[in-house]
């Protein structure tokens, strides 16, 4: 296995496409937007003009897109992968989409003669560029075993979670984790403000805390400064709390957290911040607790 086709180069497709690349793998990688594509050139990325120019001749092709409807298009609609690549190719989905959208996935891939796995990576577009991400595979375990080495290149560890559709369902519980413990840093940080705590002062002090986690080390810089450049952006963490809502209530369960939470980054992406990262959501929890200048102001 050492061609890989990638469809969709955003932050973390050229995460993705640039931990294959320093590994030595052959990537053809295509996105809507040509420049996406482009900037890995230098890298020796062979830009495709077309889906279909990507999948040709892989033995491999990772599908890492936005959205579950922009998924469902690119393997289902006409021209689409399914269509294109040749019977065998393993057909790995590393998007966050919802478990059913995976299992249907799968059930159309093997209809059609291809390998497919369900194979979403747990990890920030930077943490995966270093390497430090986790890849949760749904499907044949004999079948991950022989796209161990791209996997292997990509992350750093891979964990086999049972069958299509059950790594959706670790993705999205991931992200819920992780998600929910940057908006109650948040919540902190504007509660140590909001009593005369400098927001660097307390951050500091809950690095130093049993608290202290990745998403701390991460996103409270992010806070304290008001510079939200995206390591994932917020609208995607808004999509994922929706899939999150739609499996809970598929399942006849609550989510409490994920509720609020979903809630607090809708008025956050409307109010102008949904391009921004995750880290944004404290603006709205500023403004909701009355401050009225930026935290990295009353410092």
């Amino acid at each position: 296995m050492r061609r890989i086709g990638i469809l969709g180069v955003g932050l973390l497709g050229t995460a993705v496409a640039s931990r294959l690349l320093a590994k030595g793998f052959e990537v053809v990688g295509y996105d809507t937007r040509p420049a996406q594509v482009a900037a890995l050139a230098g890298a020796g990325l062979r830009a495709a003009a077309a889906p279909a120019q990507a999948v040709a001749g892989a033995d491999a092709v990772f599908t890492i897109l936005t959205t579950p409807d922009v998924v469902e298009s690119v393997w289902l609609g006409a021209g689409g992968l399914l269509e294109t690549a040749a019977r065998g190719t393993a057909l790995l989905q590393m998007s966050t989409i919802g478990p059913g959208l995976a299992a249907r996935l799968g059930d159309a891939a093997r209809a059609r003669g291809h390998a497919f796995l369900d194979t979403p990576i747990s990890g920030t577009s930077t943490a995966v560029a270093r390497g430090d991400g986790t890849i949760f595979v749904g499907g044949d375990a004999a079948l991950l075993e022989r796209c161990r080495p791209a996997f292997d290149a990509i992350a750093a560890k891979t964990v086999h979670v049972g069958p299509v559709g059950a790594a959706s369902v670790a993705k999205l519980a991931a992200n819920l984790v992780g998600g929910i413990n940057a908006i109650a840093l948040a919540e902190a940080l504007v509660l140590g403000a909001k009593a005369g705590v400098a927001p660097a002062t307390l951050l500091e002090a809950l690095r130093q805390s049993p608290v202290a986690s990745r998403s701390m080390d991460m996103r409270g810089p992010l806070m304290v400064s008001h510079k939200f450049d995206p390591h994932i952006r917020l609208d995607l963490f808004l999509k994922d709390f929706g899939l999150m809502l739609d499996e809970a209530r598929r399942l006849g369960m609550p989510l409490p957290l994920t509720s609020v939470a979903h809630q607090l980054c809708t008025a956050t992406s409307a109010a102008g911040h949904g391009a921004e990262d995750l880290a944004a959501v404290i603006t709205t929890l500023e403004t909701l607790a009355g401050i009225g200048i930026p935290l990295k102001e009353s410092q």
